[in-house]
């Protein structure tokens, strides 16, 4: 018969061996977030690499690239706006208000941003291009087809179930008695919803504006299609570099690179470090 001795370990003992662990875990866990992190900076360094200070200098003063960053700005500015209106209501709506099907809109909801930007924009192509509702908005003065509009279109398409997702979390996260005892002080739904939720949800809206505004000024599938690529008429800063990409004028499409990932850099940065992020997913 074996015999099998168990150390006697105290307190402190134990204590200390589980510190240990812990430690090599988050070792562990540390190694996977150093992996993550040379890879995307890898990438992005490889852009750099090839800077040229004097030459881009000369490309930020190019006419081209100063109309594409301009655009660029303008319309992901537009279009997180419209993301932003509608995207509140659907959210709140989503969260508060109870109905059959609900998983089915969400599902639906959603699927813009499970989409290939590509199917997305020939989608919006031929709704707004070959259809009767199409030629009733052409009729109206309202051009989406290779038009600057059709840009804030498809980024509105593409970016509004992301803006809806974030939104969606922040009011899930805002117990609902806060705007029950509003309702119990006197206020109309619409009133406890602009005066408690929405305050108590700044965070989360300014997350939603961020992340929209930075994916916004990075579409290039959806824009592709609907607007095209067309030289200072939709040229947006990704289109820039494709244009420029494909016509050999590497310092142009390297300079529009860089200042394209300094944008995005830059905002995500600001809200990163005064906002907190909910639970998208």
């Amino acid at each position: 018969m074996t015999i099998k001795i168990e150390p006697n370990l105290d307190y402190n003992s134990k204590t200390l061996i589980q510190k240990i662990k812990r430690i090599k875990f988050n070792y562990l866990l540390l190694l996977f977030v150093v992996l993550t992190i040379i890879f995307i900076l890898s990438t992005v360094g490889c852009i750099f690499a090839h800077l040229d200070l004097g030459a881009l200098k000369e490309s930020v003063r190019n006419r081209e690239v100063l109309f594409a960053i301009t655009l660029s700005i303008w319309t992901s500015t537009l279009s997180t706006f419209f993301c932003l209106m509608l995207a509140i209501p659907v959210a709140y709506s989503l969260v508060r208000v109870r109905f059959k099907g609900k998983t089915l809109v969400n599902t639906i909801v959603d699927l813009p941003m499970s989409l290939p930007p590509l199917v997305a924009g020939l989608g919006l192509l031929l709704l707004f291009g070959t259809t009767k509702f199409g030629d009733f908005l052409s009729f109206l003065g309202l051009e989406f087809v290779f038009s600057i509009w059709g840009i804030i279109l498809a980024q509105f398409f593409v970016n509004l179930p992301l803006s809806i997702r974030i939104l969606r979390a922040t009011f899930m996260g805002i117990d609902p008695r806060y705007e029950h005892v509003a309702k119990t002080l006197g206020c109309s739904d619409l009133s406890s919803f602009l005066k408690v939720t929405i305050p108590m949800s700044g965070q989360g809206i300014l997350a939603s504006i961020s992340l929209t505004w930075s994916r916004a000024i990075g579409e290039f599938g959806a824009t592709l299609m609907l607007a095209g690529a067309i030289r200072l008429e939709t040229e947006t800063l990704p289109i820039s570099i494709y244009l420029n990409m494909a016509c050999g004028e590497i310092e142009l499409a390297i300079a529009a690179a860089i200042i394209l990932i300094l944008i995005s850099f830059i905002s995500l940065y600001i809200c990163e470090r005064f906002t907190k992020f909910p639970n998208v997913y």
